[in-house]
């Protein structure tokens, strides 16, 4: 169990999922990249290779065909139906790491250079077109004092959709949902993807997987980042679907006498301002089993210290890449990696952040690596 301390986030300026951040400042710069003209940016791959086999003509050559072999995979994304994201930013991304790669290998074994680019090449194929794809169904369960014995209740957990275009991805959740046949299903937000969030075509795929979400006992939602999730957005994209939006609000859902709480909160990335609305939302200490359902997991120690059960989050994805013992490269959490994914225990609470669905929007690379999307099934039982 970790004890922790409510740090003041108040003094900060720049907080997850905003408009006001430093990976919002980063998107900006891979928007840039990737309005260069095609030509130029060949030229600066070629520069690249240069770079990488300090000025040998066939070496070089060599290297921006890997490059280019990059870009063509990328490009051929959405053409395929995979993804829908800019090519040239994640390009030059894998450029700017083959190029030291070959330059410190060519010094002592060109035959294990080229086959470091070749399975290079390799990885790409699976980060950008296998694992974005391969969903997974994770399951958890948790016992409780407070809930019924011998009652069990299945809880579907779903987040980060971030819809581009309806592809076997989201066609896979539809199933899995089907399939598990959860008693109560549970959304943390991010409907659409940052670059599709005005997108027709974004609005009426979003609008078909929640359609074909149901459970007995309700599909229940909240909005995520504001930056994706945008006020003017999120009503007309719900407008007559059958799922109820919670908007800092707790409902009871009950079944052969097991009932829960859900509390939906709305999602500011600031604690000592949503820390506030979750007390008044609650009341008072929760006398139910409460499940909180609320977009990023940085609000785990407000919401232990209220009394919470069990929360459900998401906005990290996991960090989309990670690496072996490491975990995530990077985690959008004002916690950086503590919260990066998965279940933790915070006090009396239990919190799990999903890898989600889908994946980051604008420039950012449409890659997942040891980190593939996922659904949650929980299964709630007494003790």
């Amino acid at each position: 169990m970790t004890r922790m301390s409510k740090p003041d986030f108040s003094k900060r300026t720049r907080f997850p999922g905003t408009n006001q951040n430093s990976f919002a400042t980063l998107l900006a710069i891979l928007d840039a990249i990737d309005r260069m003209p095609a030509p130029v940016f060949a030229a600066l791959l070629f520069g690249l290779s240069l770079a990488g086999t300090r000025g040998q003509g066939w070496q070089a050559a060599g290297l921006w065909l890997f490059c280019l072999s990059d870009w063509a995979l990328l490009l051929a994304l959405p053409r395929a139906g995979k993804s829908f994201g800019p090519a040239q930013p994640p390009a030059l991304a894998l450029a700017l790491m083959r190029a030291p790669l070959a330059s410190l290998l060519l010094l002592f074994s060109p035959p294990a250079a080229w086959a470091a680019q070749a399975l290079g090449t390799m990885l790409v194929i699976y980060g950008f077109w296998i694992e974005p794809h391969r969903l997974t169904l994770t399951r958890q369960s948790l016992r409780s004092p407070k809930l019924k014995p011998h009652a069990p209740l299945k809880v579907l957990h779903l987040g980060d959709i971030h819809m581009e275009r309806f592809t076997d991805r989201e066609r896979q959740v539809i199933a899995m949902a089907g399939v598990t046949q959860p008693d109560l299903i549970l959304y943390s937000g991010d409907f659409l993807n940052l670059s599709y969030r005005h997108d027709a075509q974004a609005w009426a795929d979003t609008r078909a997987v929640l359609s074909q979400l149901s459970a007995p006992l309700g599909v229940f939602l909240v909005t995520g980042s504001p930056a994706v999730d945008l006020e003017e957005v999120v009503p007309p994209l719900l407008a007559g679907l059958p799922v109820r939006w919670l908007r800092d609000e707790r409902v009871t859902v009950e079944r052969d006498g097991q009932a829960v709480d859900v509390v939906g909160l709305s999602c500011t990335h600031k604690p000592f301002v949503d820390g506030p609305r979750l007390k008044e939302v609650l009341g008072g200490p929760p006398r139910r089993f409460t499940i909180l359902l609320y977009h990023t997991p940085d609000l785990a120690p407000e919401a232990a210290a209220a009394g919470i059960d069990l929360q459900l989050s998401g906005h990290t994805h996991g960090g989309q890449v990670r690496l072996p013992l490491y975990g995530a490269l990077f985690a959008a959490s004002l916690y950086g990696k503590r919260f990066e994914s998965g279940r933790r225990q915070v006090d009396g609470l239990t919190l799990y952040v999903t890898r989600g669905i889908g994946l980051e929007g604008g420039g950012a690379p449409r890659v997942r690596f040891l980190c593939s999307p996922e659904v949650i099934l929980w299964e709630l039982d007494g003790c």
